[in-house]
Parts: C-alpha cells; structure tokens; sequence
C-alpha cells in the first residue's frame, strides 16, 4: 500500500459511513492568456498522489461504487498536443488508486447520488467560492428531501480531521523535508558567497534560486525574501530590486520544494563580509533567543511556550543595548518588545510554508509531539525612522530561521547545513562563489 492509499484508508475510516469530498486547486490566470504554474492543493495532493487542476475526490466509505472516487479530466489528444498528457478515468484507477473513476463534467449530476444513505458531510468551506456555492447549493437540495431519501443531517469541517494528520509527519515526509532543506541549505551558503556591494538583491536571489533548480527543486515553498539594508526590517519585504550597499545586512528568508514539501530558512549576513559592531551585538542576542527557544523544543513542551522564550531573550537584549527600558518582566507584560519583535517565533512546517494544525489542544497550549516540524526565527527589527533610538542602530533587521523536526530523542536541525555562528558566516562569505562574477544590474 503506498503513502497516498495509507492516507486515505486512515480518513476512509474515520468518516464511517458519512463522505468527504476534496477538491483540486483551480489553475489561476497570471495575464492575457498565461496561467501561474500550477501547483496542487496540498489537501488533496495529500490523498491523492494526483498533480492535476479540475479534479474532486470522493470518499464514500458506504457506497456502492466507493470508497474512493475520482472525477478527473477525460484525456483528449488535442489538448495533449498543447498541455501534455491528462491520467484521465483509466489513469485515476489505474494509477492513482481510485475505486472508480469519472470525467468531471459528471461530478455535478453524480454528487446527489453520494448524499444518499450518508450519515455526514465532510468538507472544508473557504478555499473556492465557487465549488463552495456548488457544495452548499448541493446540500441545502438534498436537505429538503432527506427525510424522504436519507442522507447526512450535518456537515462537519475535514480540515479538523485531515490536519490533525498532516500535522504529524511519516518517514517520507521527514525524508521529503530533508532533502529540501538541503537544497535549500545549498541555496544560502551560495547566496552568502556570492553577494557583494554594488549587486542588486534579485541578481543574488538568481543565484540562490539556480541552486535550488540544479539541486532538484522545480519550485519555491514561497517567494524569496531577499531585503538589504533597511528592506531587512520590513517582514515580508519580496521585491528584491533595490542596490546591496557596503555595510548593508544581507536578510534573505528563502525555502524550496521537493515533491510538494518545503523548507523555510533565515539567515541575515554582511554584504561586505563583515558585521558591524552594532550588527553584531544585535545578531549575538537573536542566535541566543534562537539557541534558547531550539533547546525547548522537546516533546511534552507546549508550542507557546517556544515563543515566550525568545521573547525574553529578545527583550534582555532590548534592555541591555538600552533601547528599552524597565524590568524584563514589565516590558514583557507591557508588550514594549513588540516595537522590535511583532510576530512569533514560529509555526508548523510541511506541505505548506505555514502548514496546517492547531497551535492549542483543548482549549491549552499544545504539546509538542514526535514527528512535528516547526521553525524557529526570532528577530529584531529596528526601523530607518526610529527617532527613539540611537541612528546607529537604526535600519538593522535580524532573522534567524531554522527547521526543527520533533522527536523523542530531542530536537533535530533540519536547517544546520548554513552557518548562524557570525564567525562562521564571515568565513563563508569570503569563499569564491560558483557564480562567474555578476554584471552589472539594472533596475527591474
């Protein structure tokens, strides 16, 4: 049995003698004619194994012709001349599984014929408009006949159910976030090697991104964060087009993707090579409130607790540059901190950058488990224009980013492979980059 059939004979039981049904990601236009390339919806790729747009799966557990349906489109020769092959009906059972399979131009007028004798639906609202109006206008027909017809009385939310399981990861999903962490490891040390003062932050992007390409990564987990000087204090700076100046930090948060995971690492570096005094001290307090919060991450700690950490690292620090000040617990209490750190430390990691579950469990924070992945990035931002601090603080923007797997036998690193030590840093940013030395830029 592979991963994709494990997956769906875990919901399949849950759901009893009710039905879920997942659909695809849409393809989404770019302009005129050109579409984005197209990346499945994590959900149903999950179950499914299957990459194309205009599909839905259905699990029918008590039907006759389930407990796995997919409607799919037909194969067409035409089109397989301009967009390639489709798996079509005979590929969805022959390849993908599906107990039986239909051109999805019949999803409409079948989807009735699931409703009956099904004690519940499962489906998560909110992601398509328009296959939601098609979902709710479905249930409200079947509802004015059910007593008449049976079916299910209630619709229940699957990202409640399906999350709880993506939340914790199988041996092939901890191999897949290996290898693109990895990848994506390769990618930064590249990036540290290569930047200088004068390139432009999308020439260093480039560079990163060619590595992730060539090391098998078909895409990025997000858009590359490549921000320079006082763009590094703007959280998600992604426009990458302005001039890396001597003595400029270098703030680059950048992930790929290997077979739908991704990675989601930070680091923050000298253009020139060499930090700052002031860089420096500012670095040296994020690495601590880091080093912290990853030693915590043990199972039985609970998510929350990760993040007060680094905020009371964070904020001594604060207090002792002097930027802020009181007592450590006053300014924590007061929220001063936020003026420097205004988000959290972090979150789940997986098929999506901010993937799915819970961060409480019960109403209380949530342990962490064996098996979990989540970064941690601390940071301290401190803008351009902060006239209540000293200038020579001013525009520094430090975020430290790194993938922690959770086990039994403590925390594990996905991320190690790129330095966070400055020393460490300085010295790779001296060694000679892949990269036959860029031109010149211009602005994009």
């Amino acid at each position: 049995m592979n991963i994709h059939a494990q997956r769906r004979a875990q919901l399949i039981e849950a759901i009893g003698d009710g039905i879920a049904v997942v659909a695809s990601k849409p393809s989404q236009i770019r302009n005129g004619d050109v579409e984005h390339d197209y990346r499945q919806d994590s959900d149903f790729h999950y179950l499914t194994g299957l990459e194309e747009p205009d599909s839905v799966a259905v699990f029918a557990p008590s039907h006759p012709r389930g407990p796995f349906i997919l409607f799919v489109r037909a194969r067409d020769p035409e089109r397989a001349i301009w967009d390639g092959p489709r798996a079509g009906v005979e590929g969805a059972k022959n390849d993908f599984g599906a107990d039986n399979a239909y051109p999805i131009g019949e999803f409409d007028s079948k989807l009735k014929g699931f409703f009956k004798d099904a004690s519940a639906l499962y489906y998560s609202a909110g992601r398509d408009a328009h296959f939601d109006r098609k979902m709710f206008e479905a249930m409200g027909a079947h509802r004015q006949g059910r007593t008449r017809h049976g079916g299910p009385d209630v619709m229940h939310d699957l990202d409640t159910l399906l999350h709880g399981y993506r939340i914790l990861k199988s041996p092939e999903e901890i191999a897949a976030l290996r290898r693109a962490s990895d990848i994506t490891a390769a990618g930064h040390r590249e990036a540290m090697r290569v930047a200088a003062p004068g390139m432009w932050e999308y020439q260093v992007e480039a560079a990163m991104e060619c590595v992730f390409r060539s090391h098998g990564s078909p895409r990025n987990g997000y858009p590359s964060i490549v921000a320079g000087g006082a763009n590094s204090t703007i959280l998600h700076y992604n426009s990458n087009r302005e001039v890396l100046g001597d003595g400029d930090l270098l703030l680059i948060d950048a992930g790929a993707e290997f077979n739908l995971y991704t990675a989601d690492v930070t680091r923050t570096f000298p253009v020139n090579g060499t930090f700052s005094d002031e860089q420096r001290a500012v670095y040296d307090i994020v690495l601590a409130a880091q080093k912290a919060s990853m030693d915590a991450s043990v199972v039985g700690a609970g998510f929350e607790s990760i993040h007060d950490i680094s905020v009371r690292v964070l904020t001594e620090g604060m207090r002792d540059l002097g930027l802020l000040e009181g007592t450590v617990d006053g300014l924590i209490e007061s929220e001063a901190y936020k003026q420097f750190y205004m988000h959290r430390t972090g979150h789940w990691l997986g098929m999506d950058v901010h993937d799915v579950g819970r961060y409480s469990k019960d109403g209380a924070d949530r342990p962490l488990e064996h098996g979990m992945v989540m970064t941690i990035e601390p940071g301290f931002y401190i803008g351009v224009e902060d006239e209540s601090v000293d200038e020579r603080w001013r525009g520094i923007g430090i975020r430290i980013e790194d993938d922690i797997l959770i086990t039994t036998e403590g925390p594990v690193n996905l991320t190690d492979m790129v330095p966070t030590d400055p020393d460490a840093i300085e010295t790779l940013c001296q060694e000679t980059s892949a990269f036959t030395p860029m031109m010149p830029g211009i602005p994009a």
